[in-house]
């Protein structure tokens, strides 16, 4: 059985460059999703929604192949950050920050499917997020670069960003922060973490 890698198929998305920003067209593509607030350094709920994410998305997985005989490999986690100040990103001021994280799911992957996926983890842990979905997520148009390092020096890239890089192009922010997380940090040194950041943006 062949295991459908979304990363591969969609490098353009998950291969950025490390040194520039890259002007992108992300597509509609489904996520699993939870909402939240708060420095995600310290938040148990920001725990919670990871778990519960990786959790059904497991399950999604594992049904696609018994009963679609499909099977995946999946996606890094994701997250979009957004504030009534985007200047709170640049100053790592985490506890003002709102998020959403998600994980994406192929295309075959059906609503019949979440829900039982649901169910299975809701039969191990009786925690769900209230939030917890599975919908379409459109970006569009985007400007986006490879981070290497901790997250907590990503203030710089990102002032770069809002202040000189959009100003250049003339476009405005048009949807949150987006960021997606290529390592584990559990397993990767900070110094050495790749995280993708992702701005959609529009025309001013």
């Amino acid at each position: 059985m062949e295991k459908l890698d979304l990363k591969k198929q969609l490098r353009h998305l998950f291969n950025p460059q490390k040194h520039e920003f890259a002007d992108i067209v992300v597509p509609t593509m489904p996520f699993v999703k939870v909402d939240g607030a708060g420095d995600p350094n310290s938040s148990a709920v920001y725990r919670q929604a990871v778990e519960w994410l990786y959790g059904v998305s497991y399950a999604m997985k594992f049904a696609a192949k018994n009963e679609l005989n499909r099977d995946y490999v999946v996606p890094p986690l994701e997250a979009l950050w957004w504030s009534d100040d985007p200047g709170t990103f640049a100053r790592r001021e985490k506890d003002r920050w709102q998020w959403v994280v998600m994980i994406m799911a192929p295309e075959f992957v059906t609503n019949t499917m979440f829900e039982d996926a649901v169910a299975k983890t809701l039969a191990k842990r009786n925690d769900r997020p209230l939030s917890l979905r599975f919908e379409p997520y459109s970006e569009g148009r985007s400007l986006q670069i490879l981070h290497i390092g901790s997250y907590d020096d990503e203030g710089p890239t990102l002032k770069h960003l809002h202040d000189d890089v959009m100003l250049e192009l003339g476009v405005t922010f048009n949807g949150p922060h987006h960021e997606v997380y290529l390592s584990d940090p559990r397993k990767i040194a900070p110094a050495k973490l790749k995280t993708i950041l992702r701005q959609p943006v529009r025309p001013v």
